[in-house]
């Protein structure tokens, strides 16, 4: 299926690796033109490698809303113009109520949901000039159904989720949509070093009996990007082979 955005640019933020790497790959495979970013320039080097497709790598920690906002900005001197951008980052350190100080939170916020802020505030102005723009995070399955040792990630990628289903309803009349997409567990190297390795005993209690494939989760991002989900906005779309339970 030809998604209709060859041609586009975009900004994916944190993509040097897992989930964010597959996004950025997805998007260049259909003629995307991609920015990506790390803290680390020896990874996005790698990463930029491993994408090809002319893809850009910057050097950018997207922890605070200044250094999101800067990646953005970057990746528009870089590309030109951004149609699409995925802000994604890593998650905040484990934790429960009893165990998390106050103070904790923060530094949480700034990377799960001012992070996702800044960089809207970056690129959105100019694809409502365009007429035309995507927005779409990854935040976490956490966000339907808590996880009870992840307080940080839980509180701050909600309020990212909130965020997200508001500005979608602000800019659709400007042709931007804006979605996030949840994942479960996925065969990232980090969840396979949480798991010592074994990915059949990450997948205990996943009712697909499989971890996630992230190459499939980079093509459910590169879809919502697409020309065919321009009608799709404000959704949540929890990609976690089953395990999330509830009816909504």
């Amino acid at each position: 299926m030809d998604l209709g955005i060859s041609g586009r640019t975009a900004a994916v933020a944190a993509a040097s690796s897992g989930l964010g790497l597959a996004s950025a790959s997805a998007l260049a495979n259909e003629g995307v033109r991609v920015a990506i970013c790390s803290r680390d320039k020896r990874r996005v080097d790698d990463a930029v490698a491993a994408i090809g497709h002319d893809s850009v790598g910057l050097v950018a920690d997207v922890s605070t809303p200044a250094g999101a906002a800067a990646f953005v900005a970057e990746a528009i001197d870089a590309l030109g113009t951004v149609d699409i951008v995925v802000p994604n980052a890593g998650g905040p350190p484990p934790g429960t109520f009893d165990s998390t100080p106050v103070d904790a939170y923060p530094d949480a916020l700034n990377l799960n949901l001012l992070s996702v802020v800044a960089m809207c505030k970056a690129a959105i102005p100019a694809m409502r000039e365009r007429r035309w723009g995507r927005v779409v995070a990854i935040t976490s399955i956490s966000v339907r159904q808590p996880i009870g040792t992840l307080i940080l990630s839980n509180t701050a990628r909600a309020g990212a989720t909130a965020f997200l289903k508001t500005l979608a309803t602000e800019v659709a009349g400007d042709g931007v949509t804006v979605n996030s997409v949840q994942p479960g567990l996925h065969a990232t190297g980090r969840l396979l070093q949480l798991h010592g390795g074994d990915a059949d005993r990450a997948a205990a209690g996943i009712p697909a009996g499989i971890v996630g494939d992230p190459d499939d989760f980079g093509g459910i991002v590169a879809f919502l990007c697409s020309e065919h989900a321009k009608f799709v906005t404000g959704t949540s779309v929890w990609v976690d082979g089953g395990a999330y339970s509830g009816l909504q």
